[in-house]
């Protein structure tokens, strides 16, 4: 699996949840979401690290920011640097540079899968002692993609911990550490081109407008 920056949908989808006297209605749990939502892909950035493992399958850790739609992540061989108008995805092991316009879908095949509209989750939460347990639950699943994943917030400050991820026929841990909401420079999503230019280059851009 190729470039699986699974936090990019983290807080676009979130999980399964047993029905319980405990849980909220799912308004206040749709109004949680909305919040921690914004408090991740709004126009003060966000940034945080992330270790995922897919049990027997597959293992990464890296960091990763956002700020509107800019968006830039590193691991041990993927890295990205999407500043809104131009998608420089790295290959090191390849020692490759594909460039794609920022809306190409073709940028990344393994992202495409899971597109979702939000309103397509039930929303329900968990007081878990010192977290809440975010969940939702896509109400009509497809084949591939994710079928729920359920996030642990921190009560104090509402900051991510970890996820619980199920996708048609796996599931996934993500674990997340130095969270941090807003004062994400925008300089953090400029493509260090000086780091490769050793590297091979391919320009996709304006492949989509040619169909």
């Amino acid at each position: 699996m190729r470039r699986l920056h699974i936090i990019m949908l983290i807080f676009s989808l979130s999980g399964t949840c047993m029905a319980s006297k405990d849980d909220a209605s799912q308004a206040e749990a749709k109004e949680m979401f909305n919040k921690v939502f914004t408090m991740v892909f709004g126009p003060q950035g966000s940034s945080l690290s992330y270790s995922v493992n897919i049990v027997g399958l597959y293992k990464t850790h890296g960091d990763i920011a956002y700020k509107d739609k800019k968006i830039c992540y590193e691991e041990d061989r993927f890295c990205a640097w999407e500043d809104g108008k131009v998608a420089y995805m790295v290959d090191k092991e390849k020692k490759k540079v594909d460039i794609h316009d920022f809306d190409d879908e073709k940028k990344d095949k393994y992202l495409s899968l899971f597109k979702y509209d939000v309103d397509n989750f039930a929303y329900s939460y968990k007081d878990n002692g010192e977290y809440y347990e975010l969940t939702a639950k896509v109400k009509n699943s497809k084949f591939f993609g994710i079928r729920s994943v359920s996030a642990l917030l921190r009560k104090s400050n509402m900051h991510p911990v970890s996820l619980f991820i199920k996708l048609a026929f796996i599931t996934t841990t993500v674990q997340i550490t130095n969270f941090r909401s807003g004062g994400i420079d925008d300089s953090v999503f400029v493509f260090p081109k000086h780091r490769f230019t050793s590297y091979e280059y391919i320009d996709h851009r304006g492949e989509k407008s040619k169909k």
